[in-house]
């Protein structure tokens, strides 16, 4: 499993589409997961650090959770299948290990008001983890896997692009 941190969220002005932007904590590969505008706001609400006046739905799992006596230890972005990406909620009860079954969206949006980890299974970043190019000067003899990235790699321009033309929720409730 590689450790992720959430890079950010952005919005697609054209099609209003929200996409969440995870970043590899020890190398430069990325996650992108497209999610609805519900758990977008969650999630860039808690990465401005801004509060609501009441708990919103991820702030009321989070205080469940912790008022049964439960611990959120990580989340685990576990599988893509037909395009759709699937996570675990991985929680510690009285010593007992729990995984529950989250959408990733849901389960980001946890992790982070709990401030715990995220990971991604190698095997979803190699079907859609995208890496960035590393200088030439840098550049080492490399294995099929890598060379398979290195491939990947020619067509990170058309991410940048697009990335480019996304805007990070910045403004809540801007549409």
């Amino acid at each position: 499993m590689v450790e992720m941190t959430v890079e950010s969220v952005r919005i697609n002005l054209a099609t209003q589409q929200r996409v969440v932007i995870l970043k590899a904590t020890k190398q430069e590969r990325y996650l992108f997961i497209w999610i609805a505008h519900a758990e977008a706001y969650a999630i860039a609400v808690e990465l401005q650090g801004t509060t609501s006046p009441r708990p919103l739905t991820h702030d009321l799992l989070k205080n469940i959770i912790g008022d049964l006596g439960a611990k959120i230890v990580s989340i685990v972005i576990s599988d893509l299948i037909d395009e759709i990406y699937y996570a675990r909620i991985v929680l510690d009860v009285a010593g007992r290990h729990v995984e529950i079954d989250s959408r990733p969206s849901d389960a980001i949006a946890l992790a982070v008001r709990a401030k715990t980890p995220i990971f991604v299974e190698e095997s979803v970043l190699d079907r859609a983890g995208v890496a960035l190019e590393q200088s030439e000067e840098k550049q080492a003899p490399i294995s099929r896997q890598e060379q398979r990235r290195e491939e990947e790699d020619d067509n990170l321009d058309a991410y940048r692009d697009f990335i480019n033309t996304l805007d990070v929720l910045d403004e809540f409730g801007k549409d």
